[in-house]
């Protein structure tokens, strides 16, 4: 089974000769300047609903193999693309309704998931001072934290302050899970299908959809971890993985310096599409 949390994987690892793939439709493209890799999958109908169990709805995925390491002008590409591809799928939301909340999913003490907390520190929120009939942008944050921390589903904390503030769209930022080493700390996926917290680690949590807290959800995800039974498996030559690694996940020991650097280019991207729409 493939466990990972991108689309992109779970795309390749399906029979493309099975009818249900007539319900999905894939675009790759290849950026001129930086080289980098963007795929938008788009799952039509229940067919592909099935095929690739992922609600109908788009996923982009923005492959940068020097996402961690690039110099300025990577860097200042990588920021382009993915403000262009968030904007994208975000402005059939805001078109009546300017205000976005952020939310920074994760536990901002355990590095590997801190990547959600440590991009809400890094926006410049403005919903505070932006007046209601002003063609900018408003943008909130929350942090919510995990239920460990709060005893709360974080879908509830978020339903909650949905409904008080009414946002036209809600973007959650969350650490995922690869299937592949490459894709490691160097792909960002975004979705206008929301997510389920934990659920490319087996920790199923409430999804935070449109469905369950109201609002349009747009996700931005980026793989901090990979599932060590992947791992073992590609190197085992067949033999049998012993049970106590079938649940383990790890992640690559300059994570901290990654995560950090990923938040920032995050960041950065959704402060211009707040900044510079109109």
């Amino acid at each position: 089974m493939v466990r990972t949390d991108l689309a992109v994987e779970l795309n390749e690892s399906v029979d493309k000769s099975d009818s249900r793939y007539r319900g999905i439709i894939v675009r790759e493209k290849k950026d001129a300047i930086s080289d980098i890799k963007i795929t938008t999958l788009e799952i039509l109908n229940e067919e592909g609903e099935k095929l690739l169990n992922r609600s109908v709805g788009t996923y982009v995925t923005v492959e940068a193999e020097s996402l961690v390491d690039c110099n300025e002008g990577y860097s200042e590409r990588l920021i382009k693309i993915l403000e262009d591809e968030i904007y994208r799928l975000a402005k059939p939301c805001i078109v009546d309704n300017r205000h976005i909340l952020v939310i920074g999913l994760g536990n901002r003490d355990v590095t590997a998931d801190s990547l959600g907390p440590w991009a809400t520190d890094k926006l410049l929120v403005n919903r505070h001072i932006v007046h209601d009939k002003s063609m900018c942008l408003k943008m909130s944050s929350l942090t919510p934290g995990v239920m460990a921390q709060t005893g709360m589903e974080t879908a509830e904390i978020i339903k909650g302050i949905v409904k008080q503030t009414r946002p036209g769209l809600v973007i959650a930022i969350d650490a995922l899970a690869a299937r592949s080493i490459k894709r490691l700390n160097s792909t960002v996926q975004i979705s206008n299908r929301g997510i389920s917290p934990g659920s490319g680690v087996g920790n199923h949590r409430e999804g935070i959809t449109a469905e369950t807290i109201g609002a349009p959800v747009l996700a931005i995800g980026v793989p901090t971890v990979i599932d060590a039974a992947t791992i073992i498996s590609d190197y085992s030559d067949g033999k049998e993985i012993p049970n106590y690694l079938s649940n383990m996940y790890v992640a690559p020991k300059d994570v901290d310096a990654c995560v950090s650097s990923i938040a920032e280019i995050i960041a950065e991207s959704l402060n211009r599409v707040v900044y510079s729409y109109n």
